[in-house]
């Protein structure tokens, strides 16, 4: 099934962030004699598992006579409440303190969940049974505060009276998957990967998604969605993960596997998908042909919800979802691509082609992105016009395009209109490309630097780097994300990138000099850096290499090159062999990442004040250097699997050192007692 519209793509202005979130997911209310080590255990246990932040206080709490602070807190700073109504839970005044609050907090917005473990719940709502024994005592005890009773009295009948789960008649793995079904189903929207209220032309994605996955059966089924960079494959993948996750057994969204493929990361994908299998034990999994066993091992009888985003060869298919059999029934997996191709030699005839958006749908995506509305203000409407007539559709340059003009006067539309006038419709580099011509030079540095060098990099350590590179990290990332440039993973709090953008980054460096790679700002292309090591030809102009390879070459290279470079920044080597040894290394440089380093020493002139990370693994390395070097911005020393390491540097020159690591230097004998004067 092929599905083809103009109006198949739907793109997110920038979400807000700003909305505060609960500490917990659910509170935990049970009555620990009763439940502790049993069904509250299995069920702590499961919501767990499933990513669900849990509150269970621990028992030693349930000593003291009242609730304390910690938990009026903790029930407050959590989005639902689970109340375990278990034969003694009534006989506890913690409890009964306990379930008022979680009313107090909770009622009004339909987020508690009585479970009655082995009562019967007009036991709880009359106060009978046992809850009768609990409530003699209470009276008692408190004749003096007969108020307090009959509010706890209140509670449970309260509490009785709203839906819940009764275990008579049902196993306890089953009341488990009920329960954790209900928390699901709450929190679901918490864990979405876009909020689907913010999609354009979201009633017509929604039916090409009903069309997908149309005729739900127990066979395992492969999806494409397929068409160009930022026409919205992804958008559209995370809608479907979004809508249909909660009824997989596993579930599991990868994404960019065509850049993690690149960088010889594919294990760590491979580790992703079966983290939820294998917990603690998916470190395991050491290389891909390994992992591809485990994959098939692990995951034929369960069902499925898989997402490989942005595939581009077939390899990368062999390795995470090769054949239907690895899949429990009913399980799909559903591939992003730009290649139809792919689809097409996989045998994947469930497909959508992702086409550009109609020019309704356009006008009110570059609104919200130009005027943070769904039209164009009064005076606006025939610029706008022109700004969608230039982007073809391309939810990608809409959004740029309405960043780029927001808050402008008409004039400067028309002058930016203009500008566009010169760019061929076919070039869609150059339409991205005036985001970035709108950037101060600072900027454009922190735009091309990421783009080359730190994309999927944690945020703090993008900032550090940046900062040394006399940058200003914090404000120059922020902006590019308003200007959307650069997104924020919140997950993991990396800096991204589109795929794209990246391609416009890579092209605007390559212009600085098309003919001679030596003379340009940036490098990570093989060949490319190849040429200037061979012929001898860098410049001052090179700020930062970088070469990852998904596999080990050699390379029969001149270092004299690196004499040339006096402003080199950033270096990076992963996975090549180089064959000569440096004499020189540039005292300019902030990160050094050279595995494999092929020379005993480093060059006994290099003095790098401003570095801030040393990683060179599996090197040659005898040692470093002759006695003490000033690094005063030194913070991240990596030297694992150097086996040929005897001994460490001088420490007592490199005051902030935070990472220090000599795993598996099997040689290493002699430690400098200056670590000692490590903080």
């Amino acid at each position: 099934m092929a599905l083809s519209t103009q109006r198949d793509s739907a793109f997110l202005p920038s979400p807000d962030q700003s909305a505060p979130q609960p500490n917990y997911d659910v509170f935990l209310s049970f009555r620990g004699e009763d439940t502790r080590l049993s069904f509250v255990s299995h069920l702590y246990h499961e919501l767990q598992l499933r990513g669900i932040k849990t509150f269970k206080d621990d028992p030693k709490l349930e000593r003291g006579t009242a609730i304390s602070s910690g938990l009026f807190n903790a029930i407050q700073e959590s989005m639902l409440a689970i109340v375990v109504l278990s034969p003694k839970y009534a006989s506890s005044t913690w409890c009964l303190d306990e379930l008022t609050e979680i009313l107090q907090c909770m009622k009004s917005k339909g987020t508690i969940l009585p479970v009655f473990y082995n009562v019967d719940p007009s036991h709880v709502r009359k106060q009978s049974g046992t809850f009768a024994d609990a409530f003699a005592e209470h009276e008692k005890r408190f004749r003096e505060d007969i108020d307090k009773v009959k509010s706890w009295r209140d509670a449970l009948t309260e509490v009785a009276n709203l839906s819940g789960i009764d275990s008579k008649n049902e196993c306890e793995r089953k009341l488990i998957e009920n329960i954790v079904e209900w928390v699901l189903m709450k929190v679901h929207r918490k864990f979405k990967l876009l909020d689907s209220r913010e999609l354009v032309g979201m009633k017509f994605i929604r039916e090409q998604v009903d069309l997908l996955l149309a005729h739900p059966t127990d066979d395992v089924r492969f999806v494409g969605i397929w068409g160009m960079g930022g026409i919205g494959k992804t958008t559209i993948a995370k809608l479907v993960y979004d809508r249909i996750s909660i009824h997989y057994e596993v579930n599991s969204f990868l994404a960019n596997v065509r850049e993690v493929s690149q960088r010889g990361d594919l294990v760590n994908l491979q580790r992703q998908l079966l983290s939820p299998i294998l917990k603690d034990q998916f470190t395991q999994v050491w290389d891909e042909q390994w992992g591809t066993s485990v994959i098939k091992n692990c995951l034929y009888n369960k069902k499925v919800l898989l997402i490989l985003d942005d595939v581009s060869e077939s390899s990368q298919l062999e390795k995470l979802a090769g054949e239907k059999d690895w899949f429990g029934k009913g399980s799909i997996i559903i591939i992003t691509t730009r290649d139809k191709r792919l689809l097409d030699k996989h045998d994947i005839h469930i497909s959508c082609n992702v086409e550009a958006l109609g020019n309704d749908d356009a006008l009110e995506l570059f609104s919200r992105n130009a005027f943070k509305k769904n039209e164009p203000e009064e005076g606006y409407l025939e610029l706008s016009k022109g700004f969608v007539n230039y982007a073809r559709g391309l939810p990608l340059a809409l959004k740029l395009l309405g960043c780029l003009v927001y808050k402008r006067d008409q004039y400067e539309w028309k002058s930016e209109l203009d500008k566009l006038q010169k760019i061929p419709n076919s070039e869609i580099i150059d339409l991205l490309k005036i985001s970035y011509d709108g950037l101060d030079e600072m900027n454009k540095d922190i735009f091309l630097d990421v783009a080359f060098f730190h994309k999927g990099m944690f945020k703090e350590r993008v900032i550090e780097i940046l900062d040394c590179c006399g940058l200003y990290g914090h404000i120059g990332i922020n902006a590019l994300v308003q200007k959307s440039l650069l997104t924020i993973d919140i997950s993991n709090n990396t800096v991204e990138m589109h795929d794209l953008i990246q391609e416009m980054a890579l092209e605007i460096v390559r212009r600085e000099c098309s003919e001679e790679p030596g003379r340009r700002s940036r490098l990570c292309n093989r060949d490319d850096i190849s040429h200037v090591f061979i012929n001898n030809t860098a410049t001052y102009k090179i700020k930062g290499i970088a070469l990852r390879m998904a596999r080990l070459e050699m390379a029969d290279w001149n270092c004299e090159a690196f004499s040339k470079m006096c402003n080199l920044k950033v270096l990076e080597f992963e996975n090549v062999i180089i064959s000569s040894s440096p004499r020189i290394l540039p005292n300019s440089l902030r990160s050094i990442k050279w595995s494999l380093y092929p020379s005993k020493f480093l060059p006994s002139g290099f003095q790098p004040n401003f570095l801030i990370a040393l990683e060179m693994c599996n090197s040659k390395l005898v040692r470093l250097w002759d006695g003490r070097k000033d690094l005063p911005n030194l913070k991240k020393m990596k030297l694992a699997g150097s086996k040929n390491l005897t001994t460490t540097p001088d420490f007592s020159g490199i005051p902030n050192l935070e990472l220090l690591d000599f795993q598996f230097c099997k040689n290493l004998v002699e430690i400098h007692p200056s670590i000692a004067d490590l903080k």
